[in-house]
């Protein structure tokens, strides 16, 4: 399938519960960076809110694909020396010698995207030395709100794809089985994983009881933090993984 990558800009935009959804998925990937501090770090992928916004002291680089993401970052950029912000597909991109590799890799759920994982996994490992943390995220297979579905007779397997998933011209769905097989086979090993934000609705039904303030910031948060009760259950897994030295 090739991308629009215009259009999935746009249906980005005006997807319901997707900025509430997104807080929770950055708050992750912010712990992580904070646990593991990295001096240099590489988000592929930015969105319209790239991470280094919220490192101020952090050299970072940004390879974005979608020319008004990548215009965006540009602009947040505009002060920081330490920002590279690069319009391009990490698998066309390549950095000077002197710089090619990072303390941190982020995929922040752009895995599931892209038609061929393992040339964006190797795009990611070109970029990496034997200490770089690779932190990929990605939709949970197994997220309740898709386990609710199946029960419920809407569709015939937690795996199958969703109206939702077809407009964003998503590949598939993994679960973390089939998330650390997909790692494995590009030369990258698990070092700990986890999920985010248990969903018990789509994001269509999420947004509508936001709206109607059924859903109030104080149960989103106790969604979250569900997790620790229901670690297979959440929206979104994550995981970090390093090259694998056999």
């Amino acid at each position: 399938m090739a991308r629009d990558i215009e259009d999935y800009t746009a249906q980005y935009q005006r997807l319901p519960f997707e900025p509430l959804q997104a807080a929770y998925r950055r708050r992750r990937v912010l712990a992580e960076i904070a646990r593991h501090r990295p001096r240099r770090l590489l988000e592929i992928g930015c969105g319209h809110l790239p991470l280094f916004t919220d490192l101020p002291d952090m050299a970072c680089t940004v390879i974005e694909p979608a020319p008004m993401f990548a215009s965006n970052a540009r602009e947040l950029a505009a002060c920081r020396t330490d920002v590279r912000v690069i319009q391009a597909y990490a698998e066309s991109c390549d950095f000077p010698p002197a710089e090619p590799t990072f303390d941190m890799v982020v995929l922040g759920c752009v895995l599931h995207e892209v038609d061929d994982p393992q040339a964006l996994l190797a795009a990611a490992r070109r970029f990496c030395v034997a200490d770089t943390v690779l932190h990929v995220n990605v939709p949970n297979a197994h997220s309740l709100h898709r386990l609710l579905a199946v029960a419920m007779g809407l569709i015939p397997a937690a795996d199958v794809m969703s109206d939702t998933q077809r407009t964003m011209q998503q590949r598939g769905i993994y679960d973390m089985s089939s998330l650390s097989e997909e790692l494995a086979c590009a030369g990258f090993a698990v070092l700990e994983h986890g999920s985010l934000f248990v969903k018990p609705f789509t994001h269509g039904q999420m947004q509508e009881l936001v709206d109607l303030g059924f859903l109030t910031p104080a149960l989103l948060e106790g969604f979250d933090r569900l997790v620790e009760q229901l670690p297979d259950l959440g929206s979104e897994i994550w995981a970090n993984a390093r090259i694998q030295h056999v």
